[in-house]
């Protein structure tokens, strides 16, 4: 195998925004959609290839690239994980989609966050998959979204070449097999090197604390507990901070989606079931506001 199969993907020309690149899948008459939003350093196909299928026989199905990764759009502008959120409410309106159950993994689960923030109307819920209401605290949180991001943007090097080493050389090891290896790397060869640069700093900006016991639509929050880039108490603490937050709990690491799909996927149609109320609670359990 070189590639995954992946759905039908095309791009889409966001008026006054520019042009990103989405997949869709039909999903049962009249299904609710899920919307997915993928992950720093990933992409709609790196992110959620494992899941596309299996989401489309409950859901309809649709995947964006966010700016500089992927076929996203390609902006002179700062990354803003605020833009990331009205792209993807942009595309809804191109689609003629009214509500959203929004689907954010990792930096996608901020950017589900800002949807429900700043377009209440249009979302009717949230699953937030190994995430949290914040990215920085510990000395080593400062290094990822400070130092090496800034060294990458000052860096002599042709195409920012610093922070595709550092991308490659976290990622690409915990990979299996060797098919997936190659594909993946080719995956990460499309991104923007300074729009992650940007990207990694505006995740170690990111918080809401503020606002996030505000949120007011059925929300399911899956807790990766082996997770070693977003510390897992920070997502239970994200879990903890949302009235009525379904939680779920995987024994994976950050990428689980990727490298054990047998066991994360079940549990994500699960968490996108309980959240559009189609079916009974079979993994989750409660979690006090």
């Amino acid at each position: 195998m070189l590639a995954p199969l992946l759905p039908p993907g095309r791009h889409l020309d966001l008026p006054g925004r520019g042009t990103t690149f989405i997949r869709e899948l039909e999903g049962p008459p009249g299904a609710p959609t899920v919307f997915l939003l993928h992950g720093l350093s990933g992409g709609a196909d790196l992110n959620w290839f494992p899941a596309f299928d299996v989401l489309a026989r409950h859901f309809r199905v649709v995947a964006i690239d966010h700016r500089g990764h992927g076929q996203g759009i390609r902006s002179k502008e700062p990354f803003r994980l605020e833009d990331c959120a009205d792209d993807a409410v942009a595309v809804m309106d191109q689609l003629g989609i009214d509500r959203v159950i929004a689907v954010g993994y990792s930096m996608g689960g901020p950017i589900a966050q800002l949807m429900w923030h700043r377009h209440r109307r249009r979302v009717s819920g949230l699953v937030l998959c190994a995430t949290s209401r914040n990215f920085r605290g510990h000395p080593r949180d400062r290094i990822m979204f400070t130092t090496v991001p800034i060294a990458s943007l000052t860096a002599r090097i042709p195409g920012f070449q610093l922070m595709r080493n550092a991308v490659e050389s976290a990622i690409l090891p915990r990979f299996a097999p060797d098919w997936l290896k190659r594909w993946t790397q080719v995956e990460l060869r499309r991104h923007d090197a300074a729009a992650l640069a940007q990207a990694t700093q505006a995740l170690g900006r990111y918080s809401s604390h503020s606002w996030i016991r505000a949120v007011d639509v059925p929300t399911s929050v899956i807790v990766c507990t082996d997770d070693q880039l977003v510390p897992p108490r920070r997502q239970e603490k994200l879990a903890q901070s949302i009235p009525g937050a379904r939680r779920y709990a995987v024994d994976c690491d950050h990428f689980a989606i990727t490298k054990e799909p047998e066991v994360f996927v079940p549990v994500l149609v699960d968490a996108c079931l309980t959240v559009a109320g189609m079916a009974p609670v079979l993994r989750a359990t409660s979690v006090a506001s």
